[in-house]
């Protein structure tokens, strides 16, 4: 069996990126067969790997995707406090697929599955995500022309992608991105003077939020789950 990069390996189990997987190993929290694991170690996956205190299983594991309503003050990231891994308690491992801000709302997937974790995050993929955003000030023509058209965000460098976005009411609109910038929508928002009250996101590509309530999770699978690979399989 072909060997390859311990952070290769850990991020294909869906334990975490190959950046995170680098400083845990570099702070000495991954052990292979008994021992502290070092940067640049090769496995194929027979070895007893531990990392951060648990197993890593391989791919004799069930593939999970859990859809979850993601409730404010909750975080994306396990080394934090009042972080989704801890508030969900699910009873496999799993790690969420990308993040949602600490005061947003709505759908997160998460998962044990690396593979499909990657090929749903690569930016390149503009795969789509909808949002459902209220601000503090009354939605002009002009705000709805500029947001689509792409921002500069001077804070990141970069100008984000044009993008679709729909008024709802006077205060409210949805918006479909196809990217996941650091605080993006909060960020676009800012640049035209409007200040986000509340921010909700109710779809991944074919996986929709519906009438799921805030804390609350199901696991996708069957036909949603066919269809979300399929959107995958081609690239």
């Amino acid at each position: 069996m072909e060997k390859i990069r311990l952070n290769k390996y850990l991020s294909a189990q869906g334990i975490c990126s190959r950046r995170e997987a680098d400083r845990y190993i570099e702070e000495g929290k991954v052990s292979i067969n008994g021992h502290t694991a070092s940067m640049g170690e090769k496995v194929d996956g027979t070895e007893d790997i531990y990392f951060d205190g648990r197993k890593v299983n391989g791919d004799e594991e069930k593939k999970i995707l859990l859809a979850m309503n993601k409730p404010a003050g909750i975080v994306c990231s396990s080394k934090e406090k009042d972080n989704i891994i801890d508030y969900l308690n699910y009873p496999q491992r799993v790690y969420p697929v990308g993040r949602l801000d600490k005061e947003s709302t709505g759908l997160i997937l998460l998962t044990n599955d690396g593979e499909l974790m990657n090929s749903v995050l690569k930016a390149r993929n503009y795969h789509e995500k909808e949002y459902e955003v209220r601000v503090q000030s009354r939605i002009t023509a002009d705000f709805l022309r500029g947001m689509s058209q792409g921002v500069w965000l001077e804070e990141l460098g970069q100008k984000t992608r044009p993008c679709k976005i729909k008024k709802i009411d006077a205060y409210t609109f949805r918006i479909i991105l196809t990217q996941g910038l650091n605080r993006q929508i909060r960020r676009m928002c800012a640049y035209f003077g409007y200040r986000v009250v509340t921010l909700k996101r109710i779809r991944i590509m074919n996986i929709e939020l519906g009438d799921l309530k805030e804390g609350e999770w199901r696991e996708v699978k069957g036909h949603e789950l066919k269809t979300l690979r399929g959107g995958l399989s081609h690239e």
